[in-house]
Parts: structure tokens; C-alpha cells; sequence
């Protein structure tokens, strides 16, 4: 009993060790954080003479949703980043599993190709992409934001990774139940594999959510155009209106920061599942 008891005690005493020590570093990166956030509700008149605000003015979050283009931007963000995370939820998780429980001729060849391309850098194929996208007509609409992310060779190898941990036994009492190679992916492979589906899909989102250079090169209109883009017109706009560009910061910053909160434990697990095995 004792010893257990002095067990409980080394570990809170290592988990208190391990949040002290932590505590510097959280408060290092939260301090731009903090300093947009105090920007923000500030008063005009003291912008420039004070951190730290005399009172909390929240009008300008009022102006971003009223006065600005943001909401349209927020809406046009969330339509291709999530578009595009169910779209490589879906095209991954096929390949990967093409991969992990199909024999065919050159599979680890072709697997190896795929893995080569996250050897190519973006900014390397992005004005190829470009001349081709403009060829088909597709400048300036959502299909142009989506379908280029409609894979990604990083979610083909998670997903494959995860794959090879469960027994090649499941696939194999499966055909001899009848069970079809789409039926077994469908209600089996899923199921079992969501850890590491919720962590693609978290990730894939982020990645998105902060895409800058191909949203800004390839639309020309607030109709399509991404939130990332619209925080940086509001500086070319109005670079005078300090308070209300940091307000819209924060408000851009809230899916991100929620998804790291709230997924924080599946991104985890997902992203360690298939690390046990290769």
C-alpha cells in the first residue's frame, strides 16, 4: 500500500514537474497571442501609448462581421477546406488500403512514387498547375481551391500505416464470407481506423484553413476568395483601422485554435497508431 502510494506521489510530483516546466514556453508563444487580442479591444486614442487598454472596447469585432468582407471569406474557407478534407478522407483511405491488403505487380514500386512527390517541393510545379488550371477555364471558382488537394501523398502514407497494424486475417475471413473489398473497407477498415481518420482530417483542415499563395494567385473576386487572403487586403485597404485588421486576426484564428483544443487527444492518437509498425 505504501509503495503504491509513493508511486501516485512520483507521478503527480513528475506531472507538476513537467507543467513548471512547460509554463515559460506556453506563456513565450501566447504572447503575440495575448498582444493581438489586447490590439484589438483597445481604444483608438490609445494605441499607440498604452499595452494595456483602459478598458475593452469590442466594437471592432461588431465592424468585422458588418463592415467587412470577412464573413463571406470565413464561409468561402470553410467550404474548401472542408470540402477538401472529405475529399483525401475519401481518396486515401482507398489508396491506403489498395496498398495494405491487395497484392498486385509493382504495388510497393507505385507506392514508392507517390512517396517521392512529397520530395517535389509546391512553390516548384505551382506556375505548371497554374498554366493548366487557366487552360480549363477554372480561375477565379471553387473548384480551383478543392480539386488539387484532392489527394495528398501524406494522407495515402498515414492511412497506409495504420493499415498495416490491423491482421491480414480480417481480410482474409472476410472474402471468404463474400464480403466484397468495398463492403470490407466500408465497415470494417473504417470503423476501426477513425483515430487516425479524425487526426488526416484535423490536419488537412488546418492546412487549408492557412492556405495563402495558390488562393491569392488563382482567384480574383471576394466571391471565391479564402479568409487568408481577406485578413491581408484589410491591411492594404485600411491600415489605419489597426483595432479592427487584429480583431479580424482573432476571429481567423478561432477554427485553428479550436480544432488544436478540442482534437488535441485524436490528432495525437491518430498520428501514433500506425507508428508501432511499417
Amino acid at each position: 500500500m505504501t509503495l503504491s502510494l509513493t508511486r501516485r506521489q512520483r507521478k503527480a510530483l513528475g506531472k507538476l514537474g513537467a507543467i513548471l516546466i512547460n509554463l515559460p514556453f506556453v506563456f513565450l508563444i501566447m504572447i503575440p497571442l495575448l498582444y493581438t487580442f489586447m490590439m484589438s479591444v483597445m481604444p483608438a486614442d490609445e494605441l499607440y501609448s498604452r499595452f494595456w487598454p483602459s478598458h475593452a472596447d469590442f466594437s471592432s469585432y461588431l465592424s468585422v462581421f458588418t463592415k467587412t468582407m470577412i464573413p463571406r471569406h470565413i464561409l468561402n474557407s470553410f467550404i474548401v477546406a472542408g470540402s477538401v478534407t472529405i475529399l483525401q478522407m475519401i481518396t486515401c483511405s482507398m489508396a491506403a488500403f489498395s496498398f495494405s491488403f491487395l497484392e498486385f505487380r509493382g504495388r510497393n514500386f507505385v507506392f514508392m512514387c507517390i512517396l517521392a512527390t512529397m520530395m517535389v517541393p509546391w512553390e516548384a510545379t505551382i506556375i505548371a498547375n497554374y498554366l493548366t488550371v487557366s487552360t480549363w477555364g477554372w480561375l477565379d471558382s471553387y473548384r480551383v481551391l478543392i480539386l488539387p488537394y484532392g489527394c495528398s501523398a501524406m494522407g495515402v502514407f498515414l492511412m497506409r500505416q495504420n493499415y498495416l497494424t490491423f491482421a491480414k486475417e480480417l481480410h482474409e475471413a472476410a472474402k471468404l464470407d463474400g464480403c466484397s473489398n468495398w463492403r470490407f473497407l466500408a465497415t470494417i477498415v473504417i470503423p476501426l481506423a477513425r483515430p487516425a481518420l479524425g487526426a488526416l482530417g484535423a490536419y488537412v483542415f488546418l492546412l487549408q484553413w492557412n492556405q495563402y499563395l495558390w488562393p491569392l494567385l488563382v482567384t480574383n473576386s471576394d466571391r471565391v476568395r479564402t479568409v487568408q487572403i481577406g485578413v491581408s487586403q484589410m491591411y492594404d485597404i485600411d491600415s489605419e483601422s489597426i483595432a479592427l485588421m487584429m480583431s479580424a486576426v482573432i476571429v481567423v484564428l478561432i477554427p485553428s485554435l479550436s480544432i488544436f483544443v478540442f482534437m488535441q487527444k485524436q490528432l495525437i492518437n491518430g498520428l501514433m497508431a500506425g507508428a508501432v509498425k511499417g
